[in-house]
């Protein structure tokens, strides 16, 4: 029986040292987690602060990269915009040519005399009523002579007219 208890004893003695070591390993454990919490309040304002310091140069960086390329694309556009409208411009003179064109022939086929015919015409009344005061001028002061009017426009578009050919009848 003596050896049953020896056994029994060595065992609790066993157990007591497991049991001690258990917990100075606990102990250790926790202190070691205070430790690490001390440190992190200690360091951690330190380390935010970094933190911040290097996201607000970051977003300094990125904002001027961002604007850089804002005003580059604006930029772009504009200039895009300016050919686009002298695209447009251009091919507004160009219809407005056209339709000035289309619209002088059909004048043209119609007999309506242009300002260009109108011009000739009073230079060549000018110039006939001038040969008209001379060759009066030579006469012995006549009696008061009509004056010469101008053949009205009517007149002259309707010799255009009569000039034309014809349409051919179906």
């Amino acid at each position: 029986m003596v050896k049953k208890f020896s056994k029994a004893a060595e065992a609790k003695s066993n157990e007591s040292n497991l049991l001690e070591t258990v917990k100075e390993s606990s102990s250790h454990i926790w202190l070691a987690g205070l430790g690490a919490f001390s440190k992190a309040q200690e360091e951690g304002s330190k380390v935010f602060e970094a933190l911040v310091k290097e996201g607000s140069g970051l977003q300094k960086k990125f904002r001027s990269l961002a604007d850089s390329r804002m005003n580059d694309v604006t930029n772009e556009v504009s200039g895009k915009i300016t050919e686009a409208t002298s695209k447009a411009a251009g091919a507004w003179d160009r219809l407005e040519t056209v339709f000035e064109d289309r619209v002088g022939r059909a004048v043209g086929r119609l007999g309506v005399p242009t300002k260009a015919d109108i011009t000739k015409l009073t230079q060549r009344v000018e110039e006939l009523t001038k040969q008209v005061q001379k060759m009066n001028a030579g006469k012995a002061a006549p009696a008061k002579a009509a004056p010469v009017k101008a053949a009205p426009v009517k007149a002259v578009a309707g010799k255009k007219a009569a000039a034309r050919k014809p349409a051919a009848r179906k």
